[in-house]
């Protein structure tokens, strides 16, 4: 139950209700009025004042809180698992370049250390703040609630502009699979409208409903590893284990080592954006996790392993794409084809799944104001109508950046946003430490700092091996959102454009305030 605040005078910069724990929601909805008195029956207000239950999300006034919640089902742990897996990884493919950057050895050993280091903390840290606040926004919740709006605005934007970086390489990266097959799709014309076509009927299979893109990542993921599983059982004979132990430290290029390393085990919180549209988040969520780790390292490890023991060792070989050629010295051309086919639809994958969680955390952003109003509304589909478009017009407008441009930008801008992920994690245990954490992680204040630590360290490393351009790109973009925050703070002070007024949506700070308000209030 949200408690009932008796104080109903005042109101922050953001024209809310002051209120420092957030307890003052809940008020005005349980009567069925706005905060002037009347009847509230705006859709999109009835949508913000979601309170979880459980599997179920309801409306304070017992109603569905959605167009979703009626009329598509929620997400469930076997979807969950694929989603997380195409947000984070997607395959192999991709990988080919820690190879070249450090050798068979390193590489190996890579992707069995940098998971304990990065992914494991980051998916604990998911875990335990998403079910804390099961809605749609994820870590901008998190963030706004440990930091201030502020801050959680600056994450939104620098996640989204990541999310969206990171998305527009998979139409590139679905042309170049096929540009062996379709030579025409290399350049010109026919590659900008093969592009467009894509990204449109990709965003159409967002806009039907997270449900179809859930199962459809389902069947992606299957279909991406079969062809890996046949390669395997044929390379058995030609395995050499020697080829996994070469290394030449003298010769190891780090910052494209840690770059793609990163790129491909990060992106483990952006599932938390879509928790309000899951199945029971509290259970389903840390499991989905948890299968969703063994599945990405197994997806990464065991292909390196077959690449790297089963053909003489050319480290100038090992670029993007390099595992159809494996595949066909091999198994042949057949295998070869079926590989490239699997890779094409692995970035159908992650494009769907990376479009999900872009929009769905503009939405959740609007249905807290700090976006306007129209960012909230909903298609018939229950999914982010506005947030789809403007994902997708992001996408269209970068997809001119190379790839490694657009690996090491995406990095530096997700490194900023941990950041705040992790003070913010920090500052919810030690601030509001009796807070309900339907997950939690079994360490105290002082591990929590600690499981922090080595991440964070890492971050560091990623940050100061970026290149000046690089750098300089994603600082601006960091003071753009730095500014923009405030502008959208007079547009609406100004009223010019229609911002979401109510502070109805579930707060899991309020338990704890009313358990120890000597701790919580300041």
């Amino acid at each position: 139950m949200v408690p009932v605040s008796t104080k109903t005078n005042g109101s922050d910069s953001g024209g809310k209700v002051a209120d420092p724990v957030g307890c003052q929601s809940g008020l005005t909805a349980k009567a069925g009025l706005s905060q002037n008195g009347k009847d509230e029956t705006d859709e999109q207000t009835s949508i913000a004042m979601g309170v979880h239950n459980g599997a179920s999300n309801v409306a304070i006034n017992g109603a569905p809180s959605s167009p979703r919640a009626t009329k598509v089902g929620k997400v469930s742990v076997l979807p969950l698992v694929f989603l997380i897996f195409y947000e984070v990884s997607g395959g192999p493919f991709g990988v080919e370049d820690i190879v070249r950057a450090a050798g068979p050895l390193l590489a190996l050993i890579g992707f069995l250390v940098f998971p304990f280091i990065w992914s494991v903390p980051e998916a604990l840290i998911t875990a335990e703040m998403g079910t804390m606040f099961p809605e749609d926004g994820g870590y901008v919740i998190w963030v706004s609630s440990a930091l201030g709006e502020y801050w959680g605005f600056q994450i939104g934007w620098m996640k989204w502009l990541s999310g969206v970086i990171d998305n527009a390489l998979y139409p590139v990266m679905f042309l170049y699979y096929l540009k062996s097959a379709i030579p025409a799709l290399s350049g010109g014309l026919p590659r900008v409208a093969a592009t467009l076509g894509l990204t449109a009927m990709l965003t159409y299979m967002n806009y039907r409903g997270l449900t179809i893109v859930g199962w459809a990542a389902v069947l992606l993921g299957v279909l991406s590893f079969l062809p890996f599983g046949v390669m395997g059982l044929v390379a058995i004979p030609k395995l050499r284990p020697k080829r996994w132990l070469v290394v030449d430290l003298h010769n190891v290029h780090w910052n494209l080592f840690l770059n793609t390393l990163f790129w491909n085990l990060n992106y483990w919180d952006s599932i938390s954006t879509l928790t309000g549209e899951m199945d029971n988040p509290k259970k389903t969520l840390p499991k989905a996790l948890f299968y969703a780790l063994i599945v990405v390292v197994s997806g990464y490890f065991f292909p390196l392993l077959i690449g790297t023991g089963a053909i003489p060792l050319n480290r100038n070989l090992w670029t993007n794409l390099y595992f159809s050629d494996v595949a066909k010295l091999v198994g042949g051309v057949w295998l070869r084809v079926w590989v490239q086919m699997a890779a094409a639809m692995s970035t159908v994958g992650m494009f769907v799944a990376e479009m999900s969680g872009d929009s769905f955390q503009l939405l959740g952003m609007a249905e807290r104001g700090m976006l306007p109003a129209f960012f909230a509304k909903r298609s018939r589909y229950g999914t982010p109508l506005v947030g789809i478009l403007f994902s997708a017009s992001g996408i269209i407008l970068l997809s001119w950046l190379s790839f490694t441009e657009i690996m090491a930008v995406e990095n530096f801008l997700y490194c900023l946003g941990m950041i705040l992920e992790f003070i913010s994690f920090i500052r919810l245990r030690i601030k509001y430490p009796a807070a309900s954490r339907p997950f939690k992680i079994p360490v105290g204040t002082v591990g929590s700092i600690l499981l922090c630590i080595p991440p964070t360290i890492l971050m560091g490393a990623v940050l100061a091996l970026s290149s000046l351009k690089v750098a300089v790109i994603s600082l601006v973009v960091v003071v753009i959102g730095l500014v923009m925050q405030p502008c959208l703070k007079h547009v609406k002070k100004k009223k010019w454009l229609k911002f979401s007024e109510n502070s109805d949506l579930p707060d899991p700070l309020c338990g704890a305030a009313h358990e120890n308000t000597e701790t919580l209030v300041q």
